[in-house]
Formats: structure tokens, C-alpha cells, sequence
């Protein structure tokens, strides 16, 4: 099978290397890719939000699977392109993927098919915006409407902050604030069979401590050693199956990567937002423990034969993921710094710590920074402290200026907190 990534980020290089790993995969493209997803993939330049550009790429390359890998070109409708081209597609339609491109209709799913979540309301004006922050209180939850890359969320305990952010949109949903950890489980579905994945948690907030603002993402770990053994099935049975149905009720349904963010408060668990696509940093460290052949099963979820793949086989190992980001990120990212270590990471960390890339390119014989994430300092161990302890050893090597990372990801889990 030749298969086609669309997207340029450390969750396309995690997608790649894991496809570029699978034996029945004899071609792998990346469109437009990176530094790193070059040294696994064919790269070809692809206006990733231009439908007709991917599919025609698509057909000149004899692709028999294309994965969307962001957000964005869901939305916009990539996956519908290349769907009426005739080339089966992991991702989306337009009109599903606004689970995630609609936090407003993701509710309304939500209300639709009995999914437990915070109560909340839609606001379009500022009177709206007032008596929706008066009725919750503080801390605020406010959020953009539409896509925002992981950083149209404020919460808040500053009312005028939270005020200001919500006038900032053009509609923004105000809801009650959810107590407890955070988790992401992601399910692979063809629009009816559900598949999940290993939960992970992610670590949002851009330094130490949960402090600072918010970012796409600053770090990750899987499994979660503290979370309900029976929390999977329970989020299959509440969350996941009720939501793939309802899609396919109203005539929209969902095929790909269904991302469920939740809560577990003192009143069980709650859904904190959909997501149309494998979650970044998430994928980095869920996909290092996936043992499965990744091709058929995405194949499967693009083609509606699903429930002929057997059950997913996944590593005992943990795994980590430390992401370094650029000066300045998440406000104005400084771009255009060499990076270096990479070679000292391969040497002599690999194959159980390694780096995916996010922010990168190549300039001649150099490999620079490029985006606010730049990296993803990947790693597996016996255990989250294995992990940890690798995961940051690498981090170590690498040398990028004015660069900032999280030096606490995993640590409260690896130390059974």
C-alpha cells in the first residue's frame, strides 16, 4: 500500500514513522512534511487546506490511503476531496469534522445523544457574554468557537480576562468549570465500530506547575497509571459509541479519529471538547506503544471494515514525550535558530528515546527551527520513571537558543501521585 500523510507537525512525524515501520506499507509520501518526516517519507509541497491540490496529488502518486492529519484541512474539506476522487481517506467529512470546528454543534451532539459534559452557553453578544459569566462564577471557562490550534481556551479566575477573551470572538461558548485530572482517549471509527486507544494526559499549560499560558500541548505520557481500569469502557459506553451514533443519525457520519477530551470530577466523567484528529503531543507517546500495524487499521476506518480488524495489541512499556518549543512560544515564536544534537540523540539514545519533529526545516546542511513546537523528545521505558528519565536525558543533548521546555511532565505519575 502507498500511503499519503497530509500535514507537517510532530503528530504527522509519529503517524510516519509508525506507517513507515509497518511492512505493508511499500510507499510512504508526506505532504508538505518537515526535517524529520524527511529521513521516513517522499515529501512533496501541498497546500494542505487546498482539497483539490491533495487529491490530485494523491491520484499522481497511486496512493491507496491518505491520513489528514491537522485540523484545519478537515474543516475545509480535504477528506471530502479525496473521497470523490475515489481514494479512501482517513478523516472526516467537512460537515463531521465540525465536532471540533464548532464547539457550539459539538454541544449540541452532545445534548442529542446523552453524553455527559459541562453546562454551558453560546454567546454572540456582550450581554450574553456578562450574564453567562455572572451565572458560573469563577474560575471562567471560555472558549472560541471555532479552531484556534489548541489556544482558544481561557480559563480563568480574572473576570475582565475572561470578558476579554470571549469579546475577542465572534462566538464563544462560556461553561461551568469541570473539577479533577484531564484525559485524552482517542478511538479509531469507521462511522459505526468504535476501536480506542490507550488514554494519555497532556500537559496544556506552558510551564512548570501548570502555569502560563495556554499551548497546543507541552509534553504527554501513556498509560496513566492512577486512572480507573475500567475507564476506557466506561468512556466507550457514555461518550464515544453515543457520539459516532448520533453522527450517523443526523446523516453525517464520522469516520477517523475521534478525540475525546475529558474530565474525571467528583461527578464522573465529562466531556471538555471533541477533537476530528489524532491529538499532539497525545499521538507521540500513544503510538510508541502501539504494537499493531497501524495501515490496516486506518485502512479499515476509511473503507467501513472495521469490525473485521482484530483487537489492537499494545506494548506493556510507558512512554514519554517532552516537547521543546521556541523562544517566546506560545506568543511570538522565534524561528530560524539551528538546532543541534539531533545526531548525538540517534547515536546514542535510539531506539527507546527518539525525536519528532514539529517546527523544523532543513537549510543546506542544517536543520533550523521553524514553528513555536519544534520538537518532541519521544521515549519508552518499563515504566514512567524509565521513560521519564530517558525522555530527558535526550532532551539534554539537544542545544537550541532561547529554547524552553517543561522539566515536570510524567513527574507526579512516575511517582505514583
Amino acid at each position: 500500500m502507498k500511503v499519503l500523510v497530509i500535514g507537517g507537525g510532530a503528530r504527522e512525524h509519529a503517524l510516519c514513522r509508525s506507517l513507515s515501520l509497518d511492512p505493508d506499507v511499500s510507499a510512504l509520501y508526506c505532504a508538505p512534511g518537515n526535517a524529520g518526516i524527511a529521513e521516513v517519507a517522499e515529501l512533496y509541497p501541498v497546500d494542505a487546506l487546498d482539497g483539490s491540490a491533495v487529491a490530485a496529488l494523491a491520484t499522481e502518486l497511486g496512493a491507496g490511503l491518505v491520513v489528514v492529519g491537522p485540523e484545519a484541512p478537515l474543516v475545509a474539506g480535504v477528506a471530502d476531496a479525496v473521497r470523490a476522487a475515489g481514494i479512501p481517506v482517513f478523516g472526516p467529512s467537512a460537515e463531521a469534522a465540525l465536532l471540533e470546528g464548532s464547539k457550539a454543534f459539538a454541544k449540541d451532539v452532545m445534548a442529542s445523544a446523552g453524553v455527559p459534559t459541562a453546562r454551558s452557553y453560546v454567546c454572540t453578544t456582550p450581554e450574553e457574554v456578562d450574564e453567562a459569566l455572572d451565572a458560573f462564577g469563577a474560575p471562567y471557562v471560555v472558549k472560541d468557537d471555532g479552531l484556534a490550534a489548541g489556544k482558544g481556551v481561557v480559563v480563568t479566575a480574572d473576570l475582565a480576562a475572561a470578558r476579554a477573551h470571549a469579546l475577542a470572538c465572534d462566538r464563544v461558548v462560556i461553561e461551568e468549570f469541570l473539577d479533577g485530572p484531564e484525559v485524552s482517549l482517542f478511538a479509531i471509527t469507521d462511522g459505526v465500530t468504535v476501536l480506542p486507544l490507550q488514554p494519555a494526559q497532556d500537559f496544556k499549560r506552558a510551564l512548570d506547575g501548570d502555569e502560563g499560558p495556554n499551548t497546543g500541548g507541552m509534553g504527554a505520557y501513556s498509560p496513566l497509571p492512577w486512572a480507573d481500569p475500567k475507564l476506557v469502557d466506561e468512556v466507550m459506553a457514555s461518550v464515544l459509541q453515543p457520539t459516532v451514533d448520533e453522527l450517523r443519525r443526523r446523516g453525517t457520519p464520522f469516520s477517523g479519529l475521534l478525540y475525546a477530551g475529558l474530565a474525571i470530577t467528583s461527578r464522573g466523567v465529562r466531556v471538555i471538547e471533541f477533537n476530528a484528529r489524532f491529538g499532539d503531543p497525545e499521538t507521540q507517546v500513544v503510538l510508541a506503544r502501539l504494537r499493531t500495524p497501524l495501515a490496516s487499521v486506518l485502512l479499515g476506518a476509511a473503507t467501513g471494515t472495521l469490525h473485521t480488524e482484530p483487537p489492537l495489541n499494545w506494548r506493556e512499556d510507558a512512554a514519554v514525550t517532552v516537547v521543546i518549543a521556541s523562544h517566546n512560544y506560545p506568543e511570538t515564536p522565534r524561528t530560524g535558530d539551528p538546532i543541534e544534537g539531533l545526531a548525538e540523540v540517534a547515536a546514542e539514545d535510539a531506539p527507546e528515546a527518539y525525536v519528532l519533529h514539529a517546527g523544523t526545516r532543513r537549510e543546506g546542511d542544517a536543520v533550523v527551527s521553524a514553528g513555536g513546537r519544534v520538537l518532541s523528545v519521544t521515549a519508552t521505558g518499563s515504566d514512567l520513571a524509565q521513560a521519564r528519565e530517558r525522555a530527558y536525558k535526550a532532551v539534554g543533548r539537544i542545544r537550541l537558543d532561547g529554547s524552553q521546555h517543561r522539566t515536570d511532565i510524567a513527574a507526579k505519575a512516575a511517582e505514583g501521585r
